[in-house]
């Protein structure tokens, strides 16, 4: 009998990969499922190879939406865990075509979802009762907020973009899968990630990439919009702490309570760039027309998050956006893979 594993899905992306880099370092199997669309690359994991961690991870290019194979892999790999992170994930996009967005994001979920409860209703009654599906998902389901207060779990879903109503439904499917067929759920809330091996069309490395291409820097209407910010390896840690501690059925928030506006992420960027190479890069911000449906300001309420599993961030926005700006000053061959890969899939090459 083949040892028990976790199915990462996504793992070839951003957050996906900082996810199977944290379960191998805990010496877990994983199970990574990727479609390798123009936001994952076998790049992105590569590195943990080098770590000598005690896990393993194996890769398998796979479409989540195809409910049989996903199926098939649980049952070869004797699956004991899903962290389900595969998902469109950028805004702008899904304001362009929204479609490419409920296929992944809506039935892809729904796909797994169906797969994960016939997997389980097969396993022994030790693993079912270990079992757990875990959906990672955002903070921006809940729409926008004013300048005070936060998303509490009691908080309508209210979400305002293609992305944020395609991952809003995946979750509601989530519950429903739980309250109907007793799968084992968790849901996990994020606020904005950043850190190494973010797609470069994402507001951080944009900046960073752009700034060094001597190019302008976008920044929608005023700039004034907030985010909370998490470095993704806060992120990871936060995921698995759920994943091991929190009550089935249950939606956890994952922050960091650090908010800043946009603007300032950007003036910070350039300051950062301006160190190491003792350039002005504050010129080259460009204020443009603001996003259409632009959400003011995204908050998490965090303290069931720290009083019922213990956990909190602990990587500082300054000391992250330090680090996250070095990453990608140190790795141009990374960017320049990802702009190709980008190119290829998205021109059909």
């Amino acid at each position: 009998m083949a040892h028990t594993s976790w199915m990462i899905t996504g793992g070839a992306g951003f957050i996906g990969s900082a996810l199977v880099a944290e379960a191998v370092k805990r010496g877990v199997h994983v199970m990574v499922v990727d479609a390798l669309t123009y936001a994952g690359h076998e790049q992105n994991l590569r590195w943990i190879n080098e770590q000598n961690w005690p896990g393993n991870y194996t890769l398998e290019i796979s479409d989540v939406r195809d409910s049989a194979h996903m199926l098939a892999l649980m049952q070869h790999h004797r699956v004991i865990a899903v962290i389900h992170a595969a998902a469109e994930s950028h805004v702008d996009n899904s304001i362009a075509g929204a479609a490419a967005f409920i296929e992944t994001n809506v039935q892809g979920t729904q796909s797994l979802l169906d797969a994960a409860r016939h997997h389980v209703a097969r396993l022994s009654e030790k693993e079912k009762a270990a079992f757990r599906f875990l959906q990672v998902s955002t903070d921006e389901v809940y729409g926008a907020l004013s300048g005070e207060g936060h998303f509490t779990l009691s908080s309508a879903l209210a979400p305002n973009s293609p992305y944020a109503a395609s991952k809003a439904s995946a979750d509601l499917l989530v519950r429903a899968w739980h309250h109907t067929y007793g799968l084992p759920t968790l849901i996990t809330r994020c606020c904005n990630n950043y850190g190494p091996r973010q797609h470069p069309e994402k507001l951080i490395p944009r900046m960073i990439t752009a700034a060094l291409a001597g190019e302008a820097l976008p920044v929608y209407g005023a700039g004034d919009q907030v985010r909370e910010w998490i470095h993704v390896d806060d992120h990871a840690r936060g995921v698995i702490a759920v994943l091991e501690g929190a009550a089935v059925g249950s939606i956890t928030h994952l922050g960091s309570g650090e908010e800043r506006t946009n603007l300032t992420i950007v003036r910070a960027i350039c300051a950062l760039l301006a160190r190491k190479k003792n350039r002005d890069f504050l010129k080259q911000i460009t204020h443009v027309a603001d996003r259409a449906g632009h959400d003011f300001r995204y908050a998490l309420d965090l303290s069931q998050t720290k009083n019922h599993l213990g956990f909190s961030a602990s990587i500082s926005l300054e000391e992250g956006l330090a680090h996250t700006v070095s990453w990608y000053l140190d790795h141009p061959e990374w960017i320049s893979a990802m702009h190709e890969h980008t190119f290829k899939k998205r021109s059909g090459a």
